[in-house]
């Protein structure tokens, strides 16, 4: 990975298009762009803050959909406006918003468990929550929620707060 630096304001985006058979290149390629929690700003353009790291994912996405018979370009630009900028941070903290959420609906549901379900579900948890804490560039309040309700499920039964076993229920 390469010590580049960018403007401040700065997007890493990716131009594709891949042949519509064979299908799975293109499920391969979209599912590796989610796990990076890209904005999609369109059929083919995805676009993420503009870093090394995420430069190097995308230049190697572009060429998988190369070696697949797609083409792909990747580009580093910035949105016209700050209007333009905020809506692409909204849409990307309200996708990790979701995720959080349902993150800690699932810790609470977990609460219940028996110690030895919960220690395992725990474990799932957290798992999930570095997961998706590694594509979420713009964190939402929600994330401390999510890291929290996690964190609580950790304690065996008799050590959990009566709140946290009433939202298991």
């Amino acid at each position: 990975m390469s010590n580049e630096s960018f403007p401040a304001g700065s997007w890493v985006l990716l131009n594709y298009r891949m042949p519509r058979t064979p299908s799975s290149p293109r499920v391969a390629v979209w599912r590796r762009l989610q796990s990076l929690g890209v904005a999609q700003l369109g059929d083919g353009l995805v676009a993420l803050p503009a870093d090394a790291r995420t430069k190097e994912h995308l230049e190697w996405i572009a060429a998988e959909v190369e070696a697949n018979s797609g083409t792909a370009t990747v580009w580093v630009g910035r949105p016209s406006s700050p209007a333009g900028e905020r809506r692409i941070v909204a849409a990307m903290q309200d996708e990790r918003r979701k995720e959080y959420l349902a993150l800690a609906k699932d810790a609470g549901d977990a609460a219940a468990l028996p110690d030895a379900a919960r220690a395992r579900a725990a474990k799932r948890l957290q798992q999930q929550h570095r997961k998706i804490g590694r594509r979420d560039y713009f964190p939402p309040a929600e994330r401390e929620t999510a890291r929290a309700a996690v964190k609580s499920i950790l304690q065996p039964a008799s050590a959990l707060p009566p709140v946290a076993l009433q939202a298991g229920q």
